[in-house]
């Protein structure tokens, strides 16, 4: 941890000016002068808020600093799959550099959290593993970074991948990944069997991607809940995308989301623009607990994504029809305590004793602050500054 430090004339979400001691790495008080021999920075009357969590991305498959990727693969979810597959041979795409820069460019942006969901196939192996939890070390002092071991060419119809499933574990993968269990595997009994014993001899939470739309998906989350609840796993597992909670027959969808609550299942979303996505508020006042992320961010899937998780609580309020103040800090709160309390991150927050995790922003407001999106004027981890006015302490490679 780094030394003392007093930040002077900042608003707490937006609240009365006050100051803000940090000691150890942690929030030590507010309104105090701080010790003797701690360095002080001026706020500027900055709102100060707990650091962004970016709690779904794919840090291993970013082309960031890359030469541009002419883009024409074809519609559907596997056809996206395979290229990708070939395309990390053809275009050198090394999982420690990328993530490396992708992890960098979401620290200067605010983010002191990152769940990064990271290949494991039968093709290039562990290589997306290794690379990425190099990176989580490199950048501990800067980051926290979460692996999800992710199968996401499938698993049963790719003989071999089970086995590095659990290689992966061994390795260090804090999560495990499912993907699809019916429209991918084909087997949601199987694949279910496979990813709750990882995470049951393991002792891991679990995250599935659920592209799966109307009554398949909403057949996915019940046999989800189902295990959830048969394991003891409430708590612990998280339903990323859940795209079936936006179908149109809202009758099954409270019933799915009163099963999802009573399971204390989380649910993930992107806010995408193509796709129906999971209610927020609804979620939210039912107690499920909801955390945003980038999902991809510039590669071989689409050439979108900027990894600014302020950004994405804007399309969150966009895709949810949020307009007023409060639901633009209930936008913001998927990508704070939402995704931490996902990621099941304790001593997260604003107050005495909590882990100086924290962004400093320029705004009016705090719905003002969210829309207008101006560089970060600090982030602070562990109660150093490690990025100022959007530029990281570090250099990406």
């Amino acid at each position: 941890m780094g030394e003392n430090l007093v930040l002077t004339n900042v608003r707490p979400m937006g609240g009365d000016p006050t100051s803000v001691t940090f000691a150890n790495g942690r929030i030590a008080g507010f309104g105090q002068a701080g010790s003797d021999g701690a360095e002080t920075l001026d706020g500027g009357g900055g709102i100060l808020i707990p650091g962004l969590v970016e709690a779904h991305t794919h840090l291993d498959k970013t082309l960031l600093g890359m030469p541009w990727y002419h883009n024409d693969v074809g519609p559907r979810l596997m056809d996206k799959i395979e290229n990708e597959r070939a395309q990390k041979r053809l275009l050198g795409i090394d999982p420690a550099r990328q993530s490396e820069r992708q992890a960098l460019l979401s620290s200067s942006l605010g983010s002191t959290h990152i769940r990064s969901h990271v290949d494991v196939d039968t093709d290039l192996g562990l290589a997306g593993i290794e690379g990425v939890l190099a990176t989580r070390e490199k950048l501990r002092d800067v980051v926290d970074i979460e692996v999800v071991a992710f199968p996401q060419s499938g698993m049963l119809i790719r003989p071999g991948t089970v086995a590095l499933m659990e290689e992966a574990m061994k390795l260090g993968a804090q999560v495990v990944g499912g993907l699809d269990p019916s429209a991918i595997d084909r087997d949601p009994k199987g694949h279910l069997d496979v990813i709750f014993d990882l995470a049951e001899r393991y002792g891991r939470p679990v995250d599935i991607h659920l592209h799966e739309t109307a009554e398949l998906g909403a057949f996915s989350v019940e046999l989800i809940v189902e295990r959830t609840k048969a394991l003891g796993m409430q708590g612990h597992v998280t339903i990323s995308h859940a795209f079936c909670l936006g179908m149109p027959d809202q009758d099954y969808v409270a019933a799915l989301i009163e099963a999802l609550a009573e399971a204390r299942i989380h649910i993930l979303t992107t806010a995408p623009a193509f796709k129906a996505v999971p209610p927020v508020k609804r979620l939210m006042e039912a107690g499920v607990v909801v955390g945003a992320g980038s999902d991809g961010v510039r590669d071989t899937w689409g050439p979108y994504g900027n990894a600014d998780m302020l950004e994405r609580a804007v399309l969150v309020g966009l895709r949810n029809n949020f307009r007023r103040d409060d639901e633009v800090a209930m936008a913001l709160e998927t990508c704070t305590s939402g995704g931490a309390r996902m990621m099941e991150r304790e001593s997260y927050g604003l107050e005495v004793g909590c882990n100086a995790d924290l962004v400093l922003l320029d705004g009016e407001t705090l719905a003002e602050a969210v829309v207008s999106r101006r560089p970060r004027k600090l982030v602070i981890k562990s109660g150093k500054v490690v990025a100022r006015d959007g530029r990281s302490i570090m250099a990406a490679p």
